[in-house]
C-alpha cells in the first residue's frame, strides 16, 4: 500500500481545498455562500482566525483535505473533509480525521463539532469510528446539514 502523507496548510496547496471539496459538495448538494468564502479564501477564513487546513498526499497527488475552524473557547469545527473518488478506500479520510483531531488537541481543544447530512453514510461511519457522537442539532445552522456530532477530549 502506498503511504499517505498528511501535510499542513500552505498557499501552494490552498487551491486543492476548493477543487476537492467542490467535487463532493456539487455531487450531493450545491455550493452555499459560506462554502465559497471558506474554499476560495482559506487563509483569511480559517487559518488566520486560528484554524488549520490539512491535505492528504497519496501516490504523489493531493487527494484529500479537511479544515479545522476555530470557534473560540476551546472548540473547533471539523469542516470540509473531502477525499477524491480515486483515493477512497485507502484510509485517507481516517488519516485526515485522526490528524485533524490531533491538531485540535495540540491547540487546546476541549471539543470538536461537525455538521453533516444523513445521505453521507460513509462519512458518518468514519466520524463514528473516529469517536464522534451524535448530539441534538440546532435549527438554521446549515441548509444541507441534518446531523450534528461532537468529539470531547
Amino acid at each position: 500500500m502506498e503511504t499517505v502523507r498528511i501535510l499542513p496548510f500552505s498557499d501552494t496547496l490552498a487551491p486543492y481545498f476548493l477543487t476537492i471539496n467542490r467535487e463532493w459538495i456539487e455531487t450531493h448538494f450545491s455550493m452555499e455562500p459560506f462554502d465559497v468564502a471558506q474554499l476560495q479564501t482559506p487563509r483569511e477564513t480559517i487559518i488566520n482566525p486560528g484554524g488549520e487546513v490539512l491535505f492528504a498526499e497519496w501516490k504523489g497527488a493531493i487527494v484529500g483535505t479537511v479544515g479545522m475552524k476555530n470557534m473560540g473557547d476551546g472548540q473547533y469545527e471539523l469542516i470540509k473533509m473531502g477525499v477524491l473518488p480515486k483515493a477512497r478506500g485507502q484510509q485517507v479520510g481516517w488519516l485526515l480525521g485522526q490528524a485533524a483531531l490531533n491538531w485540535a488537541k495540540q491547540n487546546g481543544a476541549k471539543k470538536v463539532l461537525l455538521y453533516s447530512n444523513s445521505i453521507l453514510a460513509p462519512a458518518l461511519a468514519l466520524y463514528r469510528k473516529l469517536g464522534f457522537r451524535e448530539i441534538p442539532m440546532e435549527p438554521g445552522t446549515y441548509q444541507r446539514c441534518d446531523i450534528k456530532m461532537e468529539y470531547i477530549f
